[in-house]
């Protein structure tokens, strides 16, 4: 059984007793991460380093990410060697996948930073940065031709794209055990948001429910969103969509 070895120079008692960012650590032990070749990988870095740098309101500390970047780096390659296989669960392969295109899209940020705006970066959804599968794909290529494909819309709520309309990056590492529950929480919290008004007789709604229309119950937004709030919608109400910030989601 192949391993793969991730070193990381990490202090053990300021870990334990008080969580700063591990760039500024000054002691240092160092710890070997074992991960089977070909299991379903350890969320643990990227837990990390939500914990440390995303607060409860999705707001991203980049600079602080970036202080990080080699445990970022270092989680990635772990995501790099052990990619989905026919024996991984969906909830598995769709946890896979949400973090990797977060964690990708952080990074996009980092490579470009500072910046006002991800759309201020050259063909931001384009960009061949992700090894899959013996290829290189972009963000764009991961959430159409993979995450959408897996016909789970509440996707749409869990992957980020680092503005400040977009639903908030979670400061949780999405996992497939429990992911069905992450999964509500994030769809619940983002059509319950500022991000969207709704009203018995009239939705303001998030340009995402128009851009994926049809990824919900086959377009009948009125109902998909029902299910999630208290408001009784009515069958008639009218939609329009609000602008949407593409600002940066953090500083």
């Amino acid at each position: 059984m192949k391993l793969l070895f991730l070193t990381i120079l990490f202090s053990i008692t300021l870990l334990i007793f008080t969580p700063p960012s591990m760039g500024q650590f000054n002691g240092y032990n160092e710890i070997t991460v074992l991960q089977d070749k070909g299991k379903y990988p350890d969320h643990t870095l990227w837990q990390f380093l939500l914990q440390q740098h995303v607060d409860d309101n999705g707001q991203v500390d980049y600079q602080g990410f970036a202080k990080d970047r080699q445990i970022l780096e270092g989680y990635l390659k772990l995501l790099k060697e052990d990619q989905p296989t026919q024996t991984w669960s969906k909830n598995e392969k769709l946890a896979y996948y949400i973090n990797l295109y977060n964690a990708y899209t952080v990074l996009l940020i980092l490579d470009n930073y500072p910046t006002e705006s991800i759309k201020k970066i050259k063909k931001p959804w384009d960009q061949e940065l992700i090894p899959l599968k013996g290829d290189m794909i972009s963000l764009g290529d991961l959430e159409h031709k993979i995450l959408r494909k897996m016909e789970e819309p509440r996707i749409h709520f869990a992957i980020n794209c680092a503005s400040a309309s977009c639903p908030k990056l979670s400061n949780k590492a999405y996992e497939a055990k429990g992911l069905d529950e992450q999964l509500e929480s994030a769809t619940k919290d983002f059509i319950n948001s500022e991000r969207n008004q709704i009203s018995r007789e009239q939705l303001n709604l998030s340009k995402i429910f128009k851009w994926y229309k049809n990824d919900f119950l086959d377009g009948d937004i009125r109902i998909y969103i029902k299910k999630y709030t208290e408001i009784d919608i009515s069958s008639n109400a009218d939609i329009d969509y609000l602008d949407y910030d593409w600002g940066l989601n953090g500083k």
